[in-house]
């Protein structure tokens, strides 16, 4: 597992949040509201589950090519 792909997936996050940040400065109405909590914060969460098992499986894969290089 490449440690370059869950830097770029968090880069590119961070990057999606801070246009988000920008766009809801403008757009404060209840939609905004309902789309920030349905989809930025779901696809928060959601990175940060998938950073998480990538870190283990990263650990993992070291491990086995350890055990069986």
């Amino acid at each position: 597992m490449s440690l370059h792909a869950r830097n770029q997936l968090m880069a590119l996050t961070k990057d999606l949040l801070r246009t988000w940040e920008r766009t809801r400065s403008v757009w404060k109405d209840s939609k905004a509201d309902t789309f920030e909590r349905d989809y930025i914060k779901e696809l928060e969460s959601s990175v940060n589950r998938a950073v998480h098992g990538m870190e283990k499986l990263d650990v993992i894969l070291k491990k086995v090519r350890k055990d069986c290089g």
